[in-house]
Order: structure tokens, then C-alpha cells, then sequence
């Protein structure tokens, strides 16, 4: 089947047509390095990676780029606020440079959890900056003016600004913050002068003074630098469709001296909704991997809840959701593990069908909740070759990531951080109740199996692993 994705540009779907035959490839906006990465903008890299997955097992030899934004972003989307990274580094006493090397090890360590693929190259903003100077320079004459504050692009130099984020007056979008000065709202900073009287940890000598470099700049600079212009995909959240992304188009606009955005497609995942409202960094205490970790989920429950989803609708979380989303992952597993033990040649099947439906499910535009529905017929499939089988699962498994070959249900049986019983204090109560039961004492059998409960422990009679972690809010 041709793949077939949603180009957010024309609001449509189009089959992939590479610039570069039997090749893709694909940037994907990273994150800003001051804090901690909550669980909305994981979304964004379990996204990408399933894309980059699809791409591979669809035969294109992928160049993945991901930045890290070490500098420049600040703390609005638009021209106004502090720095992030500097405001971070005034708040903890560290350096800039501190800040960005613990949030960077932190971030891949999500990653990592998640199985999200290491990209061919990380990209650091910091260290591009030279060639962002030169960049601008190219541009600035018939795309930019000066302003006390720094460097600005003039959108109505470029053709159709806003396009990609359809702004519905020619001001453009309303997030855009005012700028004394500025010749239109929608004109953006692409360098930005340290005020006079300050001195900024990360700053640098340039034509339009001491300062650092734009927010958006930096993207489409190291897109061009790593990948070429154009090239296939650029990839990020739905919030980088209505300011970030307009902006990149316009600079690489101006600098290609073309209409052409850049890339060909331009993909957006949709948000991960909280209703609780700790999802957003500002809440405080807001809700990251290691959170749901600490209360006893596998991070693969929480790439599977996102996979349950297709990547453009909204997505709820909720303790309940992660939780059924655990509890499915778990049923996987065991299925699989099941496979493992019969593995041997039956005759007959359906898993060629199902393959097919596969091929056709992920080519449009990646239809991963389909896509689980059908490995999970797979893998309960019955009167049919086992093997046959276990390769058909690989296959879905290599496109969704979850390690189902190599996942245990063991794996799975996470220690909540708030539990205070241990594992071998569990066996020895699970091991007198085992002997209770065998002397038909069913109410000291009860008795202990519930005062495991109220420890967080589910026992599970009839099941091979015999105990689980009871998981809740």
C-alpha cells in the first residue's frame, strides 16, 4: 500500500513522495531544556517515532533529526518573556549550560523508556549558532529590520504567512504579543539584543549587537543544515502549527528565495488533555514519566495509551485510562508468552489476511488504534501456524514499539515508590497462604490475601506470576 499522511499545510491527506528517492527525511522539533518533559510533550516523540517506524518498515532509509533547544526560546511562544533557559539557571543558582546538560539526560532517559528510536543526529541549538548569524545576515536586507530590542523578519515579505496555521485575520495569531515598534504583530525576532545594562550567560557577538538567537531560528537552520531544503517531514505538536512553524516557513522562504515551506509535509499531534490540570509545567508539580513510574506504571503502558489514539485526536489521560492501558499491555504479553511456550509448525491461519490489513491500516496515515485491534486478533488467533504468527507480531511490534518479544509480565510489576512491604515479604505471605489453602483454611487465606491488598498487592489465583502491584490514583 503507498502511505498516504495528513500534510497539516493543505489540511489533507497525500501520498509520500520522496524529494530523494528511496529515502526519508525528517525533523522533529525537540524540546526547550529548562525543566523536566511532561507527559503531553512525550506525545509529540512517541508520534514521531511511530512515524519514523512506518517510514522504515515501509523500505526508506531514514535521516531522523532531533533538536535541543538550549537557547533562545522564551517564555512566551511569541516576542515576549525571559529567556527560559536563563530563567531557569537565576532560579536553581546553576549555570545555563548546567541546566541544559541535566534536562537533556533526563529527557533521553524518557525516551528510553518509552522506546523511542535514537535519532541519526541530536541537534543543539548552541551549537549552530555561527551558522544562525549567517543565516540571518543572508536574510536581513530584504527580509528584516532593527529595532532597539534585536532583529525582526517582516512577514509580508514572504508569500502567504500563516498559511500553515490559517489565521483568520491579517494580523495573524492572536497569541502574538505587541512589540513597540514592530511593522505588523505577526513579525517575529530572529535575533535578540541583550538589553543594555545586562549580561546573559548565553550570549553572543553579531552584526545587530550582543544577544542570542530567535526561538524559530534555530530550527529552520538546522533543518536546512542536516537535512537539506526541501525535505520530507516536519514533524511537532499542534501548538508549533499556529506561531513556531509559521515562522520557520517564513524564514526558510527567505532564505531559499522560493514559495516552498521547507519541508513537504508538515505533521502535528494533537494534545494530551488533563483534566486535573497538572499537566502544564507552570501547575508546579506537574505530571512527567517518572511520575507514573513512582506509582507502579510501566512507561510502555503510557507509549500504548497513546498508540490507542490516533495522533491528530485529542487524548485524555486519566489514572483509569493508563491503568486499562497497563492492563491490555499485560494480556500482550502473556499471549505472546503463551506463543512462545506452543511455538510449533499447525497448519492454517488467517495472518496473511490480517498482514494485509496491517499494511493498509498503518498506511493511512498511521492508524495505530486499528492497528492494536488487529494485532490483538493476531495474537489470540487459534488454528493457525505459530510461527507464522510470532513473525506477523514482530512485524506490528517493530511499527509500535512495544517490545512484545522481549517484554515479560515480570517486567510489567513495577514497586510503586509509596509501597512499603517488599517482594520477599510478599512471597513469604503468598507461600503461608498457599499452605492455608491446602489445609482448607479459607479464612486465614483470606485474611492474608487481603492484608496484602491493603499493602497495594493483588493476588491473582490461577495465574502463573501469582501476585501483581494494585495500582491506583
Amino acid at each position: 500500500m503507498t502511505l498516504h499522511l495528513y500534510n497539516s499545510l493543505t489540511r489533507s491527506l497525500q501520498a509520500f513522495d520522496p524529494v530523494e528517492e528511496g529515502k526519508a527525511k525528517v525533523y522533529t522539533c525537540g524540546p526547550t531544556v529548562y525543566n523536566f518533559q511532561h507527559i503531553g510533550n512525550m506525545r509529540a516523540y512517541v508520534f514521531a517515532d511511530t512515524l519514523g517506524r512506518v517510514l522504515r518498515y515501509k523500505g526508506y532509509d531514514l535521516t531522523h533529526i532531533i533538536n535541543i533547544t538550549d537557547v533562545g526560546h522564551l517564555t512566551s511562544d511569541a516576542d515576549a518573556g525571559d529567556d527560559k533557559m536563563e530563567k531557569a539557571a537565576a532560579l536553581s543558582g546553576k549555570t545555563a549550560w548546567d541546566i541544559a546538560a541535566f534536562y537533556t539526560a533526563e529527557f533521553k532517559r524518557d525516551l528510553n523508556w518509552l522506546n523511542v528510536t535514537e535519532p541519526a543526529k541530536w541537534t543543539v541549538a548552541t551549537d549552530y549558532v555561527p551558522a544562525m548569524i549567517d543565516y540571518a545576515k543572508s536574510i536581513a536586507d530584504k527580509h528584516c529590520y532593527e529595532l532597539d530590542s534585536g532583529l525582526y523578519f517582516d512577514v509580508s515579505t514572504v508569500p502567504d504567512y500563516g498559511r500553515l496555521a490559517r489565521a483568520a485575520t491579517d494580523e495573524g495569531e492572536g497569541r502574538i504579543d505587541e512589540v513597540s515598534g514592530k511593522h505588523h504583530q505577526a513579525d517575529f525576532a530572529i535575533w535578540r539584543k541583550t538589553p543594555a545594562g545586562e549580561t546573559r550567560q548565553m550570549e553572543w557577538d553579531s552584526p545587530w549587537g550582543k544577544g542570542a538567537p530567535g526561538w524559530h531560528l534555530e530550527c529552520s537552520v538546522m533543518s536546512a543544515a542536516e537535512l537539506g531544503m526541501p525535505f520530507d517531514i516536519h514533524t511537532g505538536g499542534i501548538d508549533h502549527r499556529e506561531i513556531h512553524h509559521p515562522n520557520e516557513i517564513a524564514q526558510n522562504q527567505a532564505h531559499e528565495c522560493s514559495a516552498h515551506t521547507g519541508a513537504s509535509i508538515w505533521m502535528h499531534n494533537n494534545f494530551l488533555i488533563d483534566r486535573g490540570g497538572k499537566m502544564s509545567k507552570s501547575a508546579g508539580e506537574f505530571l512527567r514519566l517518572q511520575l507514573l513510574v513512582d506509582r507502579g506504571y510501566h512507561p510502555l503502558a503510557y507509549r500504548l495509551m497513546c498508540l490507542q489514539a490516533h495522533y491528530r485526536s485529542e487524548l485524555e489521560f486519566s489514572w483509569e485510562g493508563l491503568g486499562a492501558a497497563l492492563v491490555r499491555l499485560k494480556r500482550m504479553v502473556m499471549g505472546v508468552e503463551a506463543l512462545k511456550v506452543q511455538l510449533a509448525e499447525n497448519n492454517g491461519g488467517m495472518v496473511g489476511a490480517l498482514s494485509a490489513d496491517f499494511d493498509a491500516e498503518i498506511s493511512n496515515d498511521l492508524n495505530t488504534p486499528n492497528v492494536l485491534s488487529l494485532l490483538d486478533i493476531v495474537i489470540s488467533l487459534k488454528n493457525t501456524a505459530d510461527k507464522e504468527r510470532m513473525e506477523a507480531i514482530g512485524a506490528m511490534d517493530r511499527v509500535l514499539g512495544l517490545n512484545l518479544l522481549t517484554l515479560s509480565r515480570a517486567d510489567l510489576r513495577i514497586r510503586p515508590k509509596s509501597a512499603t512491604i517488599t517482594e520477599p515479604e510478599i512471597e513469604a505471605v503468598l507461600a503461608a497462604r498457599k499452605e492455608a489453602r491446602a489445609a482448607k483454611d479459607f479464612a486465614t487465606s483470606d485474611r492474608l490475601r487481603d492484608e496484602l491488598a491493603a499493602q497495594g498487592v493483588e493476588v491473582m489465583d490461577g495465574d502463573p506470576l501469582g501476585w501483581d502491584w494494585k495500582l491506583g490514583e
